[in-house]
């Protein structure tokens, strides 16, 4: 006998969840409301702009509900209102409430970055390449009041290339979370879905990203700062200091058993890298861009601003 299409509410906001709303979107089951953050003003001309989710909502005719909080009554009422089977939670933003969880019929389901109950929290993808982790994957989870501590429903694993950065990796857990929610949310209907509690002996944490995790330290080993600059592109970008402006790298590579020199320190010098020295091993800079300016390759830069060997970046 089939089951009657669910009527589902969508909780998510940046490019993340995306894929999982347009699945939705494509896929069986009625998406009869999107909640996203409130719109927020960005950049010089404190332009209001829209989250990733919004945009797509109002691509499919729906306006989304933004509370300030979702402990606002008026909000929750509007959810009660809409008599919703299942919630679903990709990269909200806000915890919910246990009398959100509540409201729809079959509960609700999150989306997590991670294979939890490794790296819960806000940061999980770029903290998995800077601890150096070989594989990691997407979760589906019962939510529950805590932060990522719900019952585990599905995971699938993804293996991380040695020179992915975060904003790759990104795309292609986005990618597979949209498929795992489907065979979720498939498997539910069909009552053949066991949730497993987390051991939470077992958990570790991924915390926001803040602005000064970026500034690379030289005594590192170079191993390190490759994980630097990869966890953290986007953002908040790894940099350094090159005499009184920033300097953002974005691309480079460890040369092993190389002549250390003084951490920091500008040992070689080519027509396409530059080689600085670092706690263990040497790094290759390959791609920049300096404070109000455009990203460059290195020979682009050079080709402006020659660095003289001995150069130290702080």
């Amino acid at each position: 006998m089939s089951v009657p299409p669910w009527r589902i509410i969508f909780f998510g906001t940046p490019s993340f969840a995306l894929p999982t709303l347009r699945t939705l979107f494509e896929g069986p089951d009625e998406v009869i409301a999107v909640v996203t953050q409130p719109d927020r003003e960005k950049g010089r001309g404190r332009k209001v702009l829209f989250s990733p989710v919004k945009e797509l909502a109002l691509q499919h005719d729906l306006t989304p509900l933004q509370p300030e909080k979702v402990k606002e009554e008026a909000f929750q009422e509007a959810l009660r209102s809409l008599q919703p089977d299942l919630i679903v939670v990709v990269a909200y933003g806000q915890i919910l409430t246990k009398s959100i969880l509540k409201i729809p019929k079959y509960g609700a389901v999150n989306v997590h970055a991670s294979l939890l109950p490794k790296y819960r929290g806000a940061a999980p993808i770029a903290w998995a390449i800077l601890n150096g982790e070989k594989v990691t994957g997407v979760t589906t989870m019962v939510m529950d009041e805590g932060m990522d501590t719900g019952d585990i429903l599905l995971q699938a694993e993804v293996p991380i290339g040695d020179d992915e950065t975060c904003e790759a990796l990104h795309d292609r857990l986005a990618s597979s979370g949209a498929r795992l929610l489907l065979e979720t949310v498939e498997k539910m209907k069909g009552g053949n879905i066991q949730p497993i509690p987390q051991d939470h002996s077992k958990a570790t944490y991924a915390p926001p990203l803040k602005k000064e995790d970026g500034h690379i330290d030289w005594k590192k080993e170079a191993m390190e700062i490759d994980r630097q600059i990869r966890a953290f592109n986007p953002w908040p970008g790894a940099f350094t200091k090159l005499g009184d402006q920033w300097l953002k790298i974005y691309k480079g590579e460890i040369r092993e058993k190389a002549p250390i020199g003084k951490a920091g320190a500008v040992v070689w010098v080519g027509s396409d890298f530059i080689e600085v020295g670092t706690g263990k091993d040497s790094f290759l800079i390959r791609e920049v861009q300096l404070e109000g300016r455009r990203r460059m390759t290195i020979r682009e830069f050079l080709s402006g601003h020659p660095i003289p060997m001995g150069t130290v970046f702080q």
